[in-house]
C-alpha cells in the first residue's frame, strides 16, 4: 500500500493529539534549538500543530515547515501567531518549502513515521537539499531496544497523572525493523486510541543516511539539555551538519 503521508492527521484528531502530548515540556528543546539556529529561518519537517514551531516564533526566528495532514496546519494556522508559519502540506521526503534555512528539525521519533528505509533515506536528502552551506538538520528519535518486547510485544505506561494515563501497546517485526503502536489515553472525558507505524533505525543508520545526503554528525546527546549519548540512553538529539562549501 502506498505511503500516505495525512493518514496519522486523520486518525488522531489534532485537539486530541495537543491533549495526548501536552505531558512533553519543549522548554529545553526550544533552547537548544535557539542557539543552533543562530538566529537563522528554521523548517520543521512533521511539524505538526506547532508545538515547537510556535515558542521558536516567539523567540524571534523565521519559522516554515512540511506537514502531511491537512487538519494538523489547519489546527496551527487556527492558533495565536499560527498564520504567521508558511506550512507546506505534503510528504516530507520530497515537499519542498522555498529559501534556504540555518536549521532543518525533525523532532519527536518523526523520521520512524516514514515508512521504509528509502523513504528515510530521501528525507534526509530534502533536509539537505533546505540547508543553506553550513546549516543545520536536527533530528529526535528513540533508539531501538528490542529488548524491551516479549514475545514480540509490548505495553509500557508514558504517563500516569491524575486526570489522565497514557499507555503504549506495541508488536515488533523486526525482520523489517518495522513496530505498529497505538498509545490509549484514558481520562474522564473517555478511551480515545491514537495509531501509529514505525519503520525504526539504529543511530548508525541514520548518521549513514546522513553522510548519504552530504552531511556530517557534529553532535549527538541523550536529550535536548545535552546529556552525554551513553549505552543506556534510550533516546537520543542528533544534529547533521552541511559543508561550508561543497
Amino acid at each position: 500500500m502506498p505511503f500516505d503521508p495525512s493518514e496519522y492527521g486523520r486518525h488522531i484528531p489534532a485537539d486530541v493529539y495537543d491533549d495526548a502530548f501536552a505531558y512533553l515540556d519543549p522548554g529545553a528543546a526550544v533552547e537548544r534549538l535557539v542557539a543552533l539556529a543562530e538566529g537563522g529561518p528554521v523548517c520543521e519537517f512533521g511539524i505538526g500543530t506547532g508545538r515547537l514551531a510556535l515558542p521558536l516564533l516567539r523567540h524571534g526566528l523565521t519559522v516554515a515547515g512540511v506537514e502531511g495532514s491537512p487538519e494538523m496546519a489547519a489546527r496551527l494556522r487556527d492558533k495565536p501567531d499560527g498564520e504567521r508559519i508558511e506550512v507546506a502540506v505534503g510528504d516530507f521526503t520530497g515537499t519542498r518549502v522555498a529559501g534556504e534555512f540555518s536549521l532543518v528539525l525533525l523532532a519527536v521519533n518523526t523520521i520512524f513515521a516514514l515508512p521504509d528505509q528509502a523513504a528515510q533515506v530521501a528525507c534526509f536528502r530534502n533536509a539537505a537539499a533546505h540547508l543553506r552551506p553550513g546549516g543545520r538538520f536536527v533530528v529526535e528519535a528513540w533508539v531501538p531496544d528490542p529488548g524491551a518486547f516479549r514475545a514480540g510485544t509490548s505495553l509500557r505506561p508514558v504517563l500516569v497523572a491524575q486526570d489522565a494515563v497514557l499507555l503504549e501497546a506495541a508488536e515488533l517485526h523486526p525482520a523489517e525493523q518495522r513496530m505498529t503502536t497505538t498509545k490509549v489515553r484514558l481520562s474522564n472525558d473517555g478511551v480515545r486510541l491514537l495509531p501509529a507505524n514505525h519503520r525504526y533505525a539504529w543511530p548508525a543508520e541514520l548518521d549513514l543516511m546522513a553522510e548519504l545526503a552530504g552531511m556530517t554528525r557534529e553532535h549527538r546527546w541523550a536529550d535536548w539539555t545535552g546529556a552525554a549519548f551513553t549505552d543506556d540512553s534510550r533516546n537520543h538529539v542528533t544534529v547533521y551538519r552541511r559543508p561550508e562549501s561543497a
